[in-house]
């Protein structure tokens, strides 16, 4: 049996930079759960697909095919045989990404693509319901979160940095909130503190800092 830390949190938190890190120490391969509900916004956007029509969104994901395979210390992902790379990163994927990802039916394709790379070996899984929905019995589980305007200095910052967009920090900020009602206010596997879950506030906190306190918290046969 795989082992599986998993780290839920709101965007900008540092769940991406903090996972990636805890999976080079440890020799884990990194899973970005959220590229998942991006690839099949993105595809929705790309093939025409209303996002707020929910039936035509279902119809659609069914037949969106993602290949999954480790690579460099992570799952990436392939469509028609490419990786989607920062094209499922931009304001507009982000600005329809929750209403695909609220779906039931899309979360439940999803949940079951993840739990199948636990057989390609241990895992750090990174989300906004991996320690509530999709791995809730890991001994492993953690929240980050952070101030919003830290994490929209951090967003903003990796965007600028990308060139994927050059917003301001505020309109930065209002995004991340909106996705934040989204997420947490969803029927299904809304973003919340998994009962158990240890919380990291990451605002004051250095990138190394909040990669030591997850692996101290580890079980000690998994470090």
């Amino acid at each position: 049996m795989a082992n599986v830390i998993a780290i839920d949190g709101p965007s900008g938190a540092g769940k991406s930079s903090v996972s990636r890190l805890v999976g080079k120490k440890l020799g884990y391969l990194h899973v970005d759960s959220g590229a998942l509900y991006r690839i099949m916004t993105w595809q929705c956007l790309v093939h025409g697909v209303d996002t707020s029509d929910p039936a035509a969104v279902v119809k659609f994901v069914r037949n969106v095919t993602v290949e999954s395979r480790p690579e460099d210390g992570a799952i990436a992902y392939y469509v028609g045989g490419e990786t989607p790379g920062d094209r499922i990163r931009t304001p507009e994927v982000t600005a329809h990404a929750s209403e695909v990802a609220r779906l039931p039916e899309v979360r439940e394709i999803i949940t079951s693509a993840l739990r199948g790379m636990a057989s390609c070996g241990n895992l750090v899984v990174e989300g906004r319901d991996i320690t509530t929905a999709v791995f809730p019995d890991s001994p492993a589980r953690f929240y980050l979160t952070a101030s919003a305007e830290a994490r929209a200095r951090r967003r903003q910052k990796e965007e600028v940095e990308k060139g994927i967009a050059n917003q301001s920090a505020e309109t930065v900020k209002a995004s991340l909130l909106a996705r934040d009602r989204m997420d947490s206010s969803r029927a299904c596997a809304p973003l919340r503190k998994a009962d158990g879950a240890l919380e990291i506030d990451s605002s004051d906190m250095t990138l190394e800092e909040v990669v030591e306190t997850v692996l101290a918290a580890l079980p000690p046969s998994w470090r």
